[in-house]
């Protein structure tokens, strides 16, 4: 059997098995700088592992300004501590963040501000360890939640009743 699966680059890459032991084929241009020929599947894998370890150990930050620590970031201004993020400014200690302002310790949040250690969380605003949280303001260890305000643990409070216990709750945890 002998069959093309993917075609990427410029490069065809063929798979046959023939007997039980399976080939990788790899043709490409001259001009593309990739190997030619025959590669099994213990090859192909070795190189593509050294090929992300080179590139995760140069991976060069563009466009960053007044940075810091940057790994991998395009556009950061302002900031310390970033890796793989985009148009992130006055934020520290995040990876694969984009639009984020004003933040530190996130992991996937987007077009957010004033997050401190949230994850995967869109749209937000003034979060504090809260996970997958889009379109909200003022939460406090929240999981989940849509379009809320003022919610502690997933649970709603008042304007004033928030702050009062948000105030003891970051003494408590050490939260500056």
């Amino acid at each position: 059997m002998f069959a093309a699966f993917a075609v990427n680059h410029g490069v065809m890459v063929y798979r046959s098995v023939m007997g039980g032991v399976e080939d990788l084929h790899l043709t490409a241009s001259s001009s593309v700088g990739y190997p030619k020929g025959r590669m099994n599947r213990a090859e192909f894998t070795s190189e593509l592992e050294r090929l992300l370890r080179t590139f995760e150990d140069d991976a060069p930050s563009t466009n960053c300004i007044n940075s810091t620590n940057l790994k991998a970031c395009s556009m950061c201004m302002f900031s310390d501590g970033l890796e793989s993020c985009y148009r992130c400014t006055h934020s520290h200690d995040s990876v694969h963040c984009s639009n984020l302002s004003h933040s530190s310790g996130c992991d996937g949040c987007h077009s957010s501000a004033y997050l401190i250690n949230c994850k995967h969380c869109t749209g937000s605003a003034y979060l504090i360890n809260s996970t997958n949280c889009s379109d909200s303001t003022y939460c406090f260890g929240c999981v989940g939640l849509v379009k809320k305000d003022f919610h502690i643990l997933n649970v709603a409070y008042s304007r004033k009743e928030y702050f009062d216990r948000v105030t003891k709750l970051k003494r408590e945890l050490g939260i500056r």
